[in-house]
């Protein structure tokens, strides 16, 4: 499929959003104006105005300060699908026959599914790093989180990205209408209490990739 001129904004959006930038941002980040990939750049002023694209330069940029391949790039241009999906089998029914064939893969009916997370503007995926969160989550591992999704609860993995641009995966161990404690898995990291005033986002995280 053509890379027309709304999926490439559109890649560019989501490459900013999958570094927890906004696309002003990821053009300060590139060594940019800041207003490069603003909406308002993308069309030219007036009813009917042309479509303005990138400059092939200031794509090639955010590709080299996010270490995105163009192949990953174009991928991130694509329409979001229909949601993939996974059979499941809970711990206790998988120790019953009937469930895997003798190469050990679902078999039989008595599976039911539960859906991948779909590709979306506001799905993302961050690599893990550090140790603050091994066992669980190791650097290299990738997370994904939704921006559009639910408010995170007590005991969510999540991730959160503070104003000052610090970003980090923890786990969200009480909120108050003032404050955040956020643990690590790793015993040896302390919690984490932020003021609500200092956190930019928070999001829970979906899936991990390891």
């Amino acid at each position: 499929m053509p890379l027309s001129h709304p999926r490439l904004w559109r890649a560019v959006d989501r490459l900013a959003q999958a570094h927890g930038l906004s696309p002003s941002g990821l053009a300060r980040r590139a060594g940019l104006d800041p207003t490069a990939f603003n909406p308002s750049k993308r069309q030219a002023p007036g009813p009917g105005g042309r479509p303005r694209w990138p400059s092939t330069e200031s794509l090639n940029r955010i590709l080299e300060v996010t270490g995105v391949s163009l192949a990953e790039f174009a991928v991130l241009a694509e329409d979001a699908g229909p949601a993939p999906a996974l059979p499941v089998l809970g711990l206790a029914q998988a120790g019953l026959d009937g469930f895997f064939d003798e190469a050990g893969l679902p078999t039989g009916d008595g599976w039911s599914w539960t859906d991948l997370p779909r590709a979306g503007p506001s799905l993302f995926s961050l690599e893990i790093t550090g140790d603050s969160m091994t066992p669980l989550y190791r650097p290299g591992d990738k997370v994904v989180v939704d921006r559009d999704g639910p408010e995170p609860r007590r005991g969510d993995r999540v991730v959160v990205r503070t104003r000052s641009g610090e970003t980090m995966a923890k786990e969200l161990a009480q909120a108050t209408a003032r404050t955040l404690t956020l643990r690590s898995i790793n015993p040896e990291h302390a919690d984490r209490v932020l003021r609500r005033a200092e956190v930019d986002w928070i999001s829970r995280i979906l899936w991990v990739s390891q």
